[in-house]
């Protein structure tokens, strides 16, 4: 049976979400017609109403549905501290993984010239206004560990140097649980060099 032409752009619409090809597509879009039409409504309705009041918070970029996310408005969490992460996704694990308390600032992405994403896109210029407050004692640096990362790191990394602010970068090697003789050279590698004392 040819697919009719409301189907095929719902299969196309599905088509946007990260990992979803063809097949994936036309599997969902199926399931939700089939099987659950009051849950496709329900998604329907959530993701419109996400899309049009969901923004960027104005102190640190992250998702929210206020001027101000919860954690910059937070008068407890430590201004001093100042955890750089690639996506609000980041933030979200961070805050479920760790104990920190400090605040973020989310660059929406990593230098990448070659995609034509530079100090602005990151919006490094509002960050450097943060740091020139005086608030800030310690950036901590959690770039991806990617070659982009790196480099967003270095970049980091100078401008807290120039402002005589301690800049410091998530530590990378060998997972918990682990064992070495499966862990790749590259991983190896770093775990090596940035060994520490017991």
């Amino acid at each position: 049976m040819p697919a009719t032409p409301l189907l095929e752009q719902l299969m196309e619409a599905l088509r946007c979400l990260p990992g979803v090809g063809p097949k994936s597509a036309q599997r969902m879009a199926f399931h939700l017609l089939e099987r659950d039409r009051q849950g496709a409504t329900q998604l329907a309705e959530v993701l419109k109403q996400a899309v049009e009041q969901i923004g960027h918070c104005e102190s640190c970029r992250t998702l929210s549905e206020t001027p101000v996310c919860p954690i910059c408005a937070n008068d407890q969490r430590d201004r001093s501290l100042l955890c750089v992460v690639e996506t609000p996704a980041d933030v979200m694990v961070m805050e479920a993984a760790t104990g920190f308390r400090g605040l973020y600032y989310v660059l929406m992405g990593h230098l990448s010239p070659l995609d034509g994403i530079g100090p602005e896109e990151l919006g490094l210029p509002l960050l450097a206004v943060r740091l020139d407050q005086g608030e800030v004692r310690e950036m901590i640096i959690a770039t991806n560990p990617t070659v982009e990362g790196e480099a967003t790191a270095h970049y980091l990394g100078e401008m807290a140097r120039k402002r005589d602010i301690q800049a410091t970068r998530l530590a990378h090697g060998v997972p918990m649980g682990s064992e070495l003789e499966f862990i790749d050279s590259s991983t190896l590698s770093q775990a090596f060099a940035d060994r520490r004392d017991l």
